[in-house]
């Protein structure tokens, strides 16, 4: 259930998760040198004291929460804006074989601007991060089942927009 976590298990966890993060970061502060930066300052506080216990997989929601703290703590000091079109996520994901198109990506910017900010942040760890109930429950550090609530709030609404704006 707990393992050690040894600094090649960190290594290891850092590596695969490192594109997600860094395009994590790049969502919530709209600068990729930033967002590069974040993320390596959270990598190195998981190297440089790796906590000692961690139960089974929740290292990559760890270092997600750190992320994100960072994240807020640079909101927080007006350094950035923590909303990023999606356009230039596609510009980013162009890169990597994984590109929307412009106009889809238009779209959904819109609609995630009209619907409460805590329904649209769970919408984007799961859809654009690609993280699970789970994971997004650990790292904003609520339950799993407000989570879960907020994404089908979110996405109701979402629907009920673009439904109504498709009919006008």
């Amino acid at each position: 259930m707990f393992e050690t976590v040894t600094r090649s298990i960190a290594n290891k966890v850092i590596r695969e998760n490192l594109d997600g993060l860094i395009r994590f970061a790049f969502l919530r502060l709209g600068d990729m040198a930033e967002a590069e930066d974040t993320v390596q300052e959270a990598v190195l506080r998981i190297l440089d004291n790796p906590p000692s216990l961690f139960k089974s997989g929740s290292l990559k929601a760890y270092l997600y929460r750190i992320v994100y703290n960072l994240c807020q703590d640079s909101y927080r000091e007006g350094l950035r804006h923590p909303k990023v079109p999606v356009e230039a996520l596609v510009e980013q994901e162009e890169e990597s074989d994984e590109a929307l198109d412009a106009e889809e990506a238009r779209r959904i910017n819109a609609l995630l601007l009209q619907i409460p900010e805590k329904e649209a942040e769970v919408i984007r760890m799961n859809v654009i991060d690609e993280l699970s109930f789970a994971e997004i429950s650990r790292i904003i550090s609520l339950p799993a089942s407000t989570v879960k609530y907020r994404y089908k709030c979110g996405m109701k609404k979402m629907r009920d927009l673009y439904s109504t704006h498709k009919m006008s």
